[in-house]
């Protein structure tokens, strides 16, 4: 049993990198998307890949290293596992960026874009619960390191859900041969 928990966690660790990496170099496309809407399609091409490449390592973990037999609670623990060694190292690359990079770009531009979209009738009255202005302050007013700790937890939430969705079709008991 202590084996099985050394594999999975060892092997959500070097999932979980490799997701991180993806997801690092997705987000970088993300403030570029924000000036160019095909890098924005892209951004959101590869974030739909998402829960394809959770399944594809998941399987991969199945098929490899418990010899084509797992569990619900083995494959959502390491699907759970893996999301949060990919946010963690996504969250690295969430501080660089806001901390050394961004300087308020990201803020800028999405406080033009709401300018922008007031000229579209009836936009003011659509957003007028949701007190953009104030939100986009109180995001600006964050440092680096909050930011991206909400972030993380933005995406421990999101992937423990998507792992809940995908883990169903991971695990795979043995089969009896009679």
């Amino acid at each position: 049993m202590a084996e099985n928990r050394i594999n999975l966690q060892r092997y959500a660790m070097h999932f979980g990198t490799y997701m991180g990496v993806y997801w690092i170099a997705k987000f970088a496309l993300f403030p570029m998307g924000l000036s160019n809407s095909f890098l924005m399609l892209l951004f959101f091409t590869l974030t739909i890949a998402v829960p394809f490449m959770g399944y594809y390592y998941a399987r991969t973990f199945r098929e490899k290293i418990c010899g084509g037999n797992i569990t619900f609670m083995q494959s959502w623990l390491f699907m759970v596992f893996m999301y949060l060694f990919a946010s963690l190292l996504t969250a690295v690359g969430h501080y660089i960026y806001f901390r050394f990079i961004d300087h308020g770009y990201m803020m800028d531009t999405y406080s033009a874009l709401l300018e922008e979209a007031k000229s579209v009738p009836g936009f003011e009255t659509m957003m007028e619960p949701y007190n953009l202005p104030d939100i986009i302050n109180l995001i600006r007013s964050m440092s680096a390191i909050e930011i991206a700790m909400q972030l993380l937890s933005q995406n421990m939430l999101y992937c423990s859900i998507l792992a809940l969705i995908t883990a169903p079709f991971v695990a795979k008991k043995k089969q009896v041969i009679s």
